[in-house]
């Protein structure tokens, strides 16, 4: 009885060491693993993913390595520019494992000769550029710095594929001053956007203020047109009614003489010029004024008169005297002074009946005889001529006051005459 009991135990002691052997010889080695197998110590074989069988307590499996891309942060490494400035730099490495037996047996940690690898090849390659570089030239370090792990982790069975730098920090004051230069940088680009948004707009008012000035030009062109052929219309009808109003020559005379004292107006007028034809003038209107504005005289000569008349003529006057000096028509500097408005006779004695003239008639003159030529005639003459060199004497005379320097007595030792008294 005892030794069945003995037996049984023994019997289930075998079935349960049976099922630790079978539990120790059976790996199972998953996906993108892989094992190294060391018998009694030395390496064996590399399992890889899949079912293997070892010997249980002669065989010995070792942690299983992941031959996926391993992505590894390092933290930031203070490195030291060629212009003696310190800026840490944050590192990121993509490396595989493509040789098990290489990566566990001929480095201890392959992740920590990683890190401490990357840190000093960092080091010597922004050892040797300044910090402008080392923030535009990004590319540059992280080519470098693969190249460089690549080639030295290959022995360890690894596989450097990708080195990127995630950050570089300045120092705090290299950061204000670089945030300083941003600023201003943005400031220019803005200068420059409003400068070139003041020049479109500059340009387009520009345009615009020249297609209103073609504009306004083009109209002043066309006012000044419609300007000129209203004046001339006006002109033309002015110039017709005076036609056929037929005017008389009493009314002509009277408008000749009211531009005469208009040559004096102004401060700056020194020297008057008495036309030539004024003698005539004067002659005919008084003529006129000395028979009452007979209707006898004719308009279109007023100073041709018939026998009686000149009769009258000879014995009221001689050659000497001029109708410039007839106290009824003289004016002297001082009256138009005080009334630059006054003229030498009333213009109401020119008045002339609206109902006397006939726009629309013609005008007739009634022929008359030639005067015979006869001693009358020539008196007339010699006055008339007397009339016109007196009156250039006394011009002359007012010339000469004007200009004191080339002033000189006349020969027949008379003072000369006021200027304007003379004019007139």
């Amino acid at each position: 009885m005892g030794g069945s009991i003995a037996l049984i135990v023994l019997l289930a002691l075998l079935i349960i060491f049976v099922a630790i052997v079978l539990f120790k010889a059976v790996r199972i080695i998953p996906q993108a693993r892989a094992g190294i197998v060391e018998r009694l110590g030395k390496y064996h074989a590399t399992l890889n993913p899949g079912l293997h069988f070892t010997v249980p307590f002669i065989d010995r499996v070792l942690p299983l390595i992941d031959l996926r891309e391993q992505v590894v942060s390092f933290p930031s490494q203070s490195v030291i520019t060629e212009d003696n400035l310190v800026v840490g730099i944050d590192t990121v490495v993509y490396f595989q494992v493509t040789n098990s037996q290489a990566a566990t047996y001929e480095i201890t940690n392959y992740i920590h000769a990683v890190d401490e690898l990357t840190s000093a090849t960092l080091r010597n390659v922004v050892g040797g550029l300044n910090l402008e570089e080392t923030l535009t030239s990004r590319d540059q370090i992280n080519a470098e710095l693969r190249g460089v792990l690549d080639s030295t982790t290959g022995r360890w069975g690894l596989r450097v594929s990708r080195v990127d730098i995630k950050e570089i920090k300045p120092p705090m004051s290299i950061q204000d001053s670089m945030e300083k230069q941003m600023r201003a940088e943005r400031d220019r680009r803005a200068a420059i956007l409003t400068a070139e948004g003041q020049k479109q707009s500059q340009i387009l008012t520009a345009e615009g203020e020249r297609q209103a000035a073609i504009l306004s030009a083009e109209g002043d062109a066309k006012a000044a047109i419609l300007r000129a052929d209203g004046e001339a219309q006006a002109v033309h009808k002015v110039f017709t009614a005076i036609h056929r109003a037929n005017p008389s020559q009493k009314l002509l005379s009277y408008q000749y003489l009211q531009t005469l004292p208009k040559l004096a107006e102004g401060s700056a007028n020194k020297l008057w010029f008495v036309p030539t034809e004024l003698g005539d003038a004067l002659r005919g209107i008084g003529k006129v004024f000395g028979d009452g504005g007979s209707s006898s005289i004719d308009p279109l000569n007023p100073f041709a008169g018939g026998a009686d008349e000149e009769e009258a003529a000879e014995e009221s006057a001689t050659p000497e005297d001029s109708i410039v000096d007839s106290p009824e028509l003289r004016i002297t500097e001082e009256d138009l002074k005080a009334d630059p408005n006054r003229t030498m006779v009333d213009p109401d004695d020119f008045e002339m009946p609206a109902s006397s003239i006939d726009p629309d008639a013609p005008l007739e003159v009634e022929p008359r005889e030639e005067p015979v030529a006869d001693a009358r005639s020539e008196r007339r003459d010699e006055r008339k001529a007397a009339v016109e060199d007196k009156i250039a004497e006394k011009s002359e005379t007012m010339k000469r006051s004007q200009s004191p320097d080339d002033a000189a007595p006349p020969a027949d030792g008379n003072q000369p005459d006021a200027g304007p008294e003379a004019s007139r």
